[in-house]
């Protein structure tokens, strides 16, 4: 595959099947490099967050983002606009009088690309998301990572989307209680709402402190855009805990900002009193095809434990944004009985320092305080020292993860490979050469 200008836009021209197409050049997430990242048959991987194009019909394919890619004809006649960077999925809207009802508990991005999927393949019945934010679904992964940000910077569609769409987005309630029985939940107001299919998307909230010191003044939960704390210089602390936080006069005055991250709660406690399955930590137990084991109730995302096919159909229950969003299509698709199963496999991502740090695969269990390693061995390759290496996750002689720093586009290459079902053996880690990686 090569990159291209044309009309000081990027294209990307690649060459499969015999063929040549040319899609947008940039990934509709946060516009990174395309040529950068990894092509197997049809697919491109971003090689920043993991997300997955077609290269023939521009489609996207797995997460994080929500558009897709404008297609071109690779004979173009000079007066074709490339003005496009990327493209909304085709999509109906709602049909006048329609009572069959959608209803998605959660503002996430799993409640979002659910929305999409279904006016994606036609559903025009009502489709209600419910969500006690104050905001439309927004992005979340930038309140830890851009500070004092506008709220309209993160919102991930305008409020003309849904509109045009037919999505309504109920902001500031919260569902109190669910009666399958008779497909009715309870608002947080004493308003209640029928449903003929139901998405529990409500995520996690953070953690909170229970050391001495956590109710002080001065010391916050970060979960939404009201939660926003100004940045400063951060040194962390690994394999260590808060055992007591010290304040004078009832509250903690910050010469630096502390940030402790204490793990998240599956946010299922309205749904006591259910038969709707959870595990031992509250996470709502799905199938394959994100279903309940209540009929007509689906859920996706952060709220949680699922097959993982990496981990032989293992249930977890994974707290990420790419994984909420792949879950918002799997729900959606089912919904409108188009068996589906998911398939994903998780992608991290964060930066420290200005460097960026990749992680697919999954090589931990657990807790935040009792992590249970799932690998008995790591693998370098390149410099720790120098801060730009890849370290591969062996288990019983076969990779189950990778991480990188600085390593582009190594961790999107594995997690293709893992896509598809290859076997990573130890011994291809342990060799000199990484073409196997075809990087």
């Amino acid at each position: 595959m090569k990159e291209v200008t044309v009309q000081d836009q990027k294209v990307l021209v690649v060459r499969t099947q015999g063929q040549y197409f040319a899609v947008g050049g940039r990934c509709s997430h946060y516009n990174a490099p395309l040529v950068k990242g990894a092509l197997f048959g049809e697919t491109v991987r971003c090689p920043i967050h993991g997300a997955c194009f077609n290269v023939i019909t521009g489609y996207i394919e797995d997460y994080p983002g929500l558009d897709s890619l404008p297609t071109y004809k690779v004979k173009q006649h000079a007066n074709t606009s490339l003005k496009l960077t990327k493209r909304v999925k085709e999509m109906c809207t709602l049909e006048p009088g329609a009572k069959h009802t959608v209803l998605l508990v959660g503002g996430g991005p799993a409640s979002l690309v659910c929305a999409e999927t279904l006016r994606q393949n036609c559903y025009q019945g009502r489709i209600i998301m419910v969500t006690k934010d104050s905001l439309p679904p927004y992005d979340k992964t930038k309140l830890s990572k851009v500070m004092n940000v506008e709220s309209s910077s993160i919102l991930l569609r305008p409020a003309e989307f849904y509109q045009q769409y037919g999505i309504e987005v109920w902001t500031n309630k919260e569902v109190v209680s669910v009666n399958p029985g008779d497909k009715l939940v309870k608002m947080n107001d004493g308003a209640l709402q029928h449903y003929d299919q139901l998405l529990i998307s409500t995520g996690c909230r953070a953690r909170p402190l229970s050391c001495p010191g956590s109710d002080l003044k001065g010391v916050h939960l970060l979960e939404s855009y009201d939660d926003m704390l100004e940045e400063r210089n951060v040194k962390c602390y690994m394999n260590s805990k808060v055992t007591e936080i010290r304040g004078e006069n009832g509250k903690v005055t910050f010469f630096n900002t502390d940030v402790c991250t204490a793990g998240a709660i599956p946010n299922s406690g309205f749904l006591a009193g259910t038969e709707i399955a959870v595990d031992s930590k509250k996470a709502v137990i799905v199938d394959k095809f994100m279903r309940t084991n209540t009929p007509d109730i689906f859920a996706a995302g952060d709220v949680t434990s699922f097959p993982l096919t990496i981990r032989g159909g293992e249930h977890v229950n994974i707290g990420h944004w790419q994984m909420s969003q792949a879950h918002g299509k799997i729900a959606g698709l089912n919904m409108m009985k188009k068996p589906t199963p998911i398939k994903s496999v998780p992608f991290f991502w964060t930066s420290f320092l200005g460097n960026g740090i990749r992680y697919t695969g999954r090589a931990f269990h657990g807790t935040p305080f009792e992590i249970f390693k799932g690998y008995t061995e790591i693998i370098f390759k390149g410099k720790v020292e120098e801060r730009k290496f890849l370290a591969f996750y062996i288990k019983k002689d076969v990779v189950v993860a990778a991480s990188s720093l600085m390593f582009y586009p190594a961790v999107a290459q594995v997690a293709e490979l893992m896509s598809k079902g290859n076997v990573i053996t130890k011994a291809q880690a342990q060799a000199d050469s990484l073409s196997w990686l075809q990087m």
